[in-house]
């Protein structure tokens, strides 16, 4: 865990299929630990083609089954229909403005921000996380509530919740 905070986790992140693999995994993880994801990280690339959007739309029961046999996956049939459903999602929100990136950066005016924790400590859920959601809703993505979007939002360096005493908060401040 400390290796992916120090090296991935809230670094911004613009590839369109490492996108769409975080947004998969935080479906994934909906329920579990984040660290139980993580550790089956290299599993899911496998699994699902390297996260290949147009590979994993066209996923039948076939593949499904072979999914639902796979130990180093969570096997839980609701979820990995999610993934193929949001894959295919995926694809035509692309279409639509050219990439994934561009729609989802969009929720946050296009570059990360930076999150001062309250008393409550760091938030499960924003005002930007809730319209992310319900226009992914909308869309027919699947387990992308608000609270999933909000961890993608940190995963993906949208949003900077890195504790302010934290190095990754200021080299990441220093980038943007």
């Amino acid at each position: 865990m400390i290796d992916y905070h120090d090296r991935e986790w809230g670094v911004p992140l613009h590839e369109d299929r490492k996108l769409l693999e975080l947004l998969i995994l935080e479906g994934a993880q909906a329920g579990l630990s984040w660290e139980t994801i993580l550790n089956k990280r290299e599993n899911y690339r496998r699994a699902f083609d390297n996260f290949d959007p147009a590979r994993i739309s066209r996923y039948e029961k076939r593949k499904v089954r072979t999914l639902l046999a796979d130990p180093g996956i969570v096997r839980n049939r609701l979820k990995i229909a999610a993934a193929i459903t949001n894959a295919r999602a995926f694809l035509a929100l692309k279409k639509e403005f050219g990439s994934f990136n561009q729609y989802v950066w969009q929720f946050v005016g296009g570059q990360s921000t930076v999150r001062h924790r309250g008393p409550q400590g760091v938030p499960v859920r924003t005002p930007e996380s809730d319209a992310m959601s319900r226009d992914l809703e909308k869309r027919g993505f699947r387990f992308v509530g608000t609270r999933i979007c909000y961890a993608f939002m940190q995963a993906a360096g949208m949003v900077n919740d890195h504790a302010p005493d934290c190095f990754r908060r200021s080299a990441l401040l220093s980038k943007s």
